[in-house]
């Protein structure tokens, strides 16, 4: 009896918890429905009085809503392709191979993690000042082929579970070192590649602050920063504008994580079996 009881009890606390979190993203598709006037009720109402669908027509109408998704949909290409390259060729030798000072390079890789990125991007906007990238999208994409601390971890920790005879019969049949990779270990690797590839998506759509700072062309900024745009170009802030384009941005990473999430679940599990 008091197994069941304690059973409910959690089952209780996580769809409290389910409740809580969920609320803010109800509360902004609810309110995307809402004429203007209806911000300043007080007490505020979570349900709008009517579907106010004139929102998402009036956004697509005084925003670049659609250039600004462009943008988005270039850094996502550039950064997830870059740091799938990057991350899981530096995480292979980690990995499969033994050489001298290997764990002392991957503590290094480790170490770069502490570092908060607002620590380094002084010094990246001058970088890219000299090389002339400013207002341009190859300050946010080129850092993504020189591989992501974090990204080159979960690509090791996979790497490390397959087994090393397929390595060996291998390079008895004759395979070099960048063929045993390509047409044993990347194969095989599949779970991490997805489940990295969907994480820097979902990562770089909503990625704020890097854009913010190297990008200030209109036509050139992506959805989250667009948002922020549009809050500022007009004299009374148009919440209900607002809160049309943050739904829809919300839509794709939660569809994308919907669908994916087997995925997801299964290379993040896999790199902690060894």
């Amino acid at each position: 009896m008091k197994f069941r009881v304690s059973i409910a009890l959690q089952y209780v606390l996580m769809v409290v918890v389910a409740v809580v979190m969920f609320f803010p993203i109800l509360w902004i598709i609810l309110s995307s429905f809402k004429p203007m006037i209806e911000f300043s009720v007080f007490p505020p109402r979570i349900l709008p009085s009517r579907l106010y669908w004139y929102n998402y027509a009036e956004v697509f109408a005084q925003s670049k809503l659609l250039i600004y998704l462009r943008n988005t949909l270039i850094l996502i290409a550039g950064n997830t392709i870059g740091t799938l390259l990057s991350s899981s060729i530096v995480a292979y030798p980690l990995a499969r191979m033994r050489f001298r000072g290997r764990e002392f390079i991957f503590a290094l890789i480790l170490m770069t993690m502490m570092v908060p990125s607002y620590v380094t991007i002084i010094p990246q906007y001058i970088l890219f000042k000299q090389l002339g990238w400013l207002d341009t999208f190859l300050p946010i994409i080129v850092p993504a082929f020189f591989a992501y601390p974090y990204n080159v971890f979960l690509f090791r920790q996979f790497y490390r579970t397959i087994p090393k005879e397929l390595d060996e019969a291998a390079r008895i049949d004759g395979c070099s070192e960048w063929g045993v990779f390509v047409r044993i270990i990347a194969p095989l690797s599949r779970p991490i590649f997805i489940t990295i590839g969907i994480l820097s998506s979902i990562f770089w759509w909503n990625e704020f602050f890097v854009p913010m700072v190297f990008i200030n062309s209109e036509d050139l900024k992506p959805l989250s920063v667009g948002i922020y745009s549009f809050s500022r170009t007009t004299f009374v802030v148009r919440w209900d504008l607002i809160m049309a384009m943050a739904t829809v941005m919300l839509f794709p990473p939660m569809m994308l994580f919907l669908l994916a999430r087997r995925y997801i679940t299964e290379g993040i599990k896999t790199t902690g079996f060894k």
